[in-house]
């Protein structure tokens, strides 16, 4: 039964230290062969006035954004086509790549790269996992069905997908998309 203890500054909402709990417990699971229910986490808020570093008390910094629940907007802004908002979303130095096409940076390559190859297009969620790499980003993968209608308004529906985003400081800096759309298409 691993014990972790933990001493953060007060003032850490109540989901934010849910979040921090949960992340914790998979990063034990990641490496020891410990079941889920085992692992304890212990978390000893400590106030302000009670927290010395470098001669000084300390405040806590604000937490980071859910990784997950912000590509989870950003795809909901893009499906809604409120690009404005969602471009507002990603980083000076965002890319994204897409099967077939050259790298883009702009919502607005997107809309127009494929407009020839569908009327629109609609995703439904299998699962939706993040993880934090060793360096500044966290990994969020998306996975489901697409569907929507090719051009020339036939229906498509069922078409698997996975997109692969990389976050760093509450933005998007990498989105990587991999789908059967044109083997579908194909037939």
């Amino acid at each position: 039964m691993p014990v972790v203890e933990l001493h953060p500054i007060e003032g850490y909402s109540t989901d934010e230290k849910r979040r921090l709990g949960e992340a914790l417990t998979g990063a034990v699971r990641f490496v020891l062969p410990a079941q889920h229910e085992g692992i304890v986490i212990m978390m000893h808020e400590m106030k302000s006035d009670g927290y010395y570093r470098g001669g000084g008390t300390k405040t806590p910094a604000p937490a980071l954004p859910d990784p997950s629940a912000l590509v989870q907007e950003f795809l909901a802004r893009v499906q809604a086509r409120d690009l404005d908002r969602a471009q507002t979303m990603l980083a000076e130095d965002f890319k994204m790549q897409l099967p077939g096409a050259p790298a883009m940076s702009k919502l607005a390559e997107l809309v127009a790269w494929a407009k020839p190859r569908y009327r629109f297009v609609e995703k439904s969620y299998e699962g939706i996992e993040a993880l934090q790499t060793a360096g500044p980003e966290s990994v969020v993968f998306a996975r489901g069905k697409l569907s929507g209608e090719w051009p020339d308004g036939t229906p498509f529906s069922g078409i698997r997908f996975i997109d692969r985003f990389e976050v760093v400081e509450g933005k998007l800096t990498r989105q990587d998309v991999w789908n059967d759309l044109a083997e579908v298409r194909a037939r």
